[in-house]
């Protein structure tokens, strides 16, 4: 019995085409008279045209985690301004930019005042993390809340949950600018949960531990367990000083 086969494209590009390989496509004449030139044995021509291939494909892979990511803007730390902030401790800032929290599935933790870079900072190590190919979700802790609660209304909160729990690294921003209802904190909960010791949280907040019950409906038990899982493998970084952006009106 013959077996009927798609008959193979004819021409090296329509070949380099039909493998998806943009980067030979684009560049293999060029790279060949360069060869030609420049004596380059058959390796020699291969080894560039395989190197560009997978450079090509490393920089897209990083392009599309830091889409998937939803940054509101890319921040670095070379952008970073040590000199706004009262106190920061920057030798322990850069040493975070090591990313061993990250193999460790620990956590970070961002305090202090609006308006001094913990989003900056935070959003900073998401990016970093996107270089290096791991996964990346930012989101504000009200974003997340109404994003499950509609989610646990429509009956796909277990879906729901799994976009925040999967990614290596979840950026939790602005917890504590606005207070959380019962159902809020259980869910917020859950992730935490979820994620403890299997993935790592970065959390930016302008209120300390202590107030940290306030922040969850004056539950004390479930902030207690919160706190719980998220300090246990956790690095918390203290900012002091006043806005950034209040620089111009008090120097006006």
């Amino acid at each position: 019995m013959s077996i009927s086969t798609t008959p193979a494209p004819e021409s090296l590009a329509e070949q380099l085409a039909y493998l998806k390989l943009p980067f030979m496509l684009e560049e293999h004449a060029a790279l060949a008279k360069q060869a030609a030139e420049e004596h380059w044995d058959h390796v020699a021509f291969l080894a560039r045209l395989a190197a560009g291939e997978a450079a090509l494909r490393r920089e897209r892979s990083v392009q599309r985690r830091i889409n998937q990511a939803r940054f509101p803007v890319i921040k670095t730390l070379e952008q970073f301004q040590w000199t706004w902030p009262k106190t920061i401790n920057r030798m322990q800032v850069q040493h975070l930019f090591r990313l061993q929290f990250l193999a460790d599935k620990g956590n970070v933790i961002f305090l202090g005042n609006v308006g001094l870079g913990k989003t900056h900072l935070a959003t900073a190590l998401g990016y970093a993390a996107c270089m290096q190919g791991l996964s990346v979700r930012f989101t504000t802790a009200v974003e997340v809340i109404n994003a499950l609660a509609a989610a646990q209304r429509a009956k796909r909160l277990k879906q729901a949950l799994d976009s925040y729990r999967k990614p290596a690294l979840l950026i939790l921003d602005e917890l504590g600018y606005l207070p959380i209802d019962k159902t809020g904190a259980d869910l917020l909960f859950q992730i935490i949960s979820q994620r403890y010791e299997q993935g790592s949280i970065i959390v930016t907040s302008n209120r300390a531990y202590k107030h940290w019950a306030e922040i969850f409906n004056n539950d004390a038990t479930l902030t207690s367990a919160l706190l719980d899982r998220l300090l246990h493998h956790a690095e918390t970084v203290l900012i002091e000083g006043q806005s950034y952006r209040m620089q111009d009106r008090t120097e006006s």
